[in-house]
């Protein structure tokens, strides 16, 4: 187990070029407005870490230990200051209320139980706090692609690192109990999961 973590954080520091120019447009626009204690959930290698505002305090929840070196590596080259902390999304280790934002990027395929996450986003952020999310979803039902997707999944998550290439998120969202969510649907070059939603949803 071990060892197929520390390929998989070998793996994320080296990010696609190509992917994370069509994705940072929608990083960049959405970071942006973020403000005060920021909580991000998987940064994987810390490439996200660039879209934030300098103002901002930022603490990662990273439950692969190593990955932490390479979100330090990052954090040292845009010479900022960082919070690493090693926990799940199911379980994120702060209190009630007390985020002012939730971000992720292409973590709610991988978790076992994305309701729960919500759940747990809900709980830490503050009153009227935002979860940023950039996300590849399923493609729509009777479509080939869907066919393909739904078919691949089983062999898709083991070797993927528990990614589900057919997850319906933007229902997890709508119906998981924010006050607004609000996204784009838009493609990227990733192959059997291009379709991708990023947006926000707010906390009453």
């Amino acid at each position: 187990m071990s060892l197929r973590k520390r390929f998989h954080a070998w793996l994320m520091s080296r990010p696609n070029a190509k992917y994370e120019r069509a994705v940072g447009p929608y990083k960049r626009e959405l970071f942006s407005t973020l403000e005060g204690t920021v909580l991000e959930i998987g940064p994987g290698a810390g490439v996200n870490l660039k879209y934030y505002p300098e103002s901002v305090r930022w603490v990662g929840i990273e439950p692969n230990p190593y990955m932490h070196p390479y979100i330090q590596r990052a954090a040292r080259r845009l010479g900022r200051d960082v919070e690493i902390r090693l926990g799940s999304a199911t379980s994120l280790g702060v209190a009630d209320g007390s985020v002012d934002a939730v971000a992720s990027t292409l973590v709610l395929c991988s978790v076992k139980d994305p309701t729960a996450v919500v759940r747990e986003i809900l709980r830490v952020l503050k009153p009227g706090g935002k979860y940023i999310f950039v996300e590849h979803v399923a493609a729509p039902a009777g479509t080939w692609l869907r066919r393909v997707q739904d078919f691949i999944q089983p062999a898709w998550t083991f070797f993927a690192d528990g990614c589900h290439p057919n997850r319906e998120t933007w229902l997890t969202l709508e119906g998981g109990g924010f006050a607004r969510v609000d996204y784009r649907q838009f493609r990227a070059p990733a192959g059997l999961v291009a379709l991708h939603i990023a947006g926000e949803a707010v906390k009453s």
